[in-house]
């Protein structure tokens, strides 16, 4: 993938030297945090990060334009166990490097990159490609190795085009790394339709299996099709259904086929300076015969924001997990200057997670806690 990606750029700065005007741009962001948890051993935690991003814009005698972008996540943690223990971590690696070729109706970019769809806000069956955490306030998320097409007809209709290399880490809802060494490939029809939009996704690729657990079937190469479809629809109430299913030819038991479904409203109240309000049910299943829901796993989700002022906000997000009668409840105030950003978090949650997708906050949001965090954006 990176040598391929190095054969574009260089056919790209051959179409620069058509260029008409180039601009260069740099800009960061650089956010700090405490947090407090004393439901865990290591309750007080520190960290910042910053993402510096550099952007190059070519623009060409026909109308078209090369950009470049790339950016990197550096980081640092430390965790600390009151007069006992320290312990600390931190990293410097790529966050985004990719060139892009666009017109009017057409964009081609390759490299490291984002990639995410769907009409879902919040709990999203389409989340195959990122990982965003909707409680956190930088949207943060790693990018994926690959090239994507994007062509925009004159009706609002796009069709999307992709493939990736190189990724193994499990993205998403996935609970299986990719097979890195072999190509994944798909494409989605994104279309208008009365009051809205409705979209058809598909992916495929490879999954590895050898090391996930001793209980399930080892795999170098397990076969996955993977089906998406989403519809929005903006009348009195913004409604929308989002839905994947995620299959195998292999036996693995129940895990052979993975069904996700959102149905989803939101609306604005007339309340003050205005009540933003969405609601989401999320039903996840696991099943051998597809289709068959025979251990269903239902999520439900209401989100609240409201502005208090020109620059205060204050949002909460609720989850109730049926299965297990659980409730997640996260609070955040946003207080906004010039170039800074304040966030003062407050969670109350089970000890340990189980909201789809967001297992990776387990240790930090476990339990009850607060969170501050700063963010300068220049």
């Amino acid at each position: 993938m990176i040598r391929f990606v190095g054969i574009l750029i260089f056919g790209l700065f051959f179409l620069a030297s058509q260029a008409q005007e180039v601009s260069l741009k740099y800009k960061g962001q650089l956010s700090t945090y405490g947090h407090y948890n004393p439901s865990n051993a290591e309750s007080l935690w520190f960290g910042g990060r910053y993402l510096p991003q550099l952007n190059l814009g070519i623009d060409l005698l026909n109308g078209g334009l090369i950009d470049f972008e790339t950016s990197a996540n550096i980081y640092g943690n430390a965790a600390i166990i009151p007069f006992t223990d320290l312990n600390t971590d931190g990293e410097i690696k790529p966050y985004r490097a990719w060139v892009r070729y666009s017109t009017a109706q057409l964009e081609l970019r390759a490299g490291l990159q984002k990639i995410n769809f769907g009409s879902a806000n919040l709990l999203r069956p389409l989340m195959w490609f990122d990982q965003i955490d909707p409680r956190d306030p930088l949207k943060l998320t790693d990018g994926v190795w690959g090239v994507l097409g994007r062509y925009y007809f004159l009706n609002n209709a796009n069709l999307w085009l992709w493939g990736l290399y190189g990724n193994k880490n499990p993205k998403g809802l996935d609970l299986i790394k990719s097979n890195a060494e072999i190509p994944e490939f798909g494409g989605r029809f994104q279309m208008p339709v009365p009051l809205g939009e409705a979209g058809l996704s598909y992916h495929h690729r490879y999954a590895d299996s050898r090391g996930f657990s001793d209980e399930f079937p080892s795999f170098e190469r397990m076969e996955e099709h993977r089906y998406g479809f989403d519809v929005r629809l903006d009348w009195a109430l913004g409604t929308w259904i989002e839905a994947s299913w995620v299959s195998t030819n292999e036996a693995v038991g129940m895990f052979r086929n993975q069904e996700v479904l959102n149905l989803g409203l939101d609306y604005t109240f007339g309340i003050g300076r205005g009540l933003y309000l969405v609601f989401e049910q999320l039903l996840l299943a696991y099943d051998e015969r597809a289709f068959a829901f025979n251990d269903p796993v239902p999520f439900s989700l209401l989100s609240a924001s409201y502005p208090i002022g020109m620059f205060d906000n204050v949002s909460a997000i609720f989850y109730y997990d049926w299965s297990n009668n659980n409730t997640y409840n996260f609070v955040n105030y946003q207080k906004q200057f010039s170039q800074l950003s304040l966030y003062v978090m407050a969670y109350w949650n089970p000890k340990s997670f189980a909201i789809p997708g967001q297992g990776g906050t387990t240790n930090l949001f476990g339990g009850k806690g607060v969170q501050c965090m700063l963010v300068w954006n220049h």
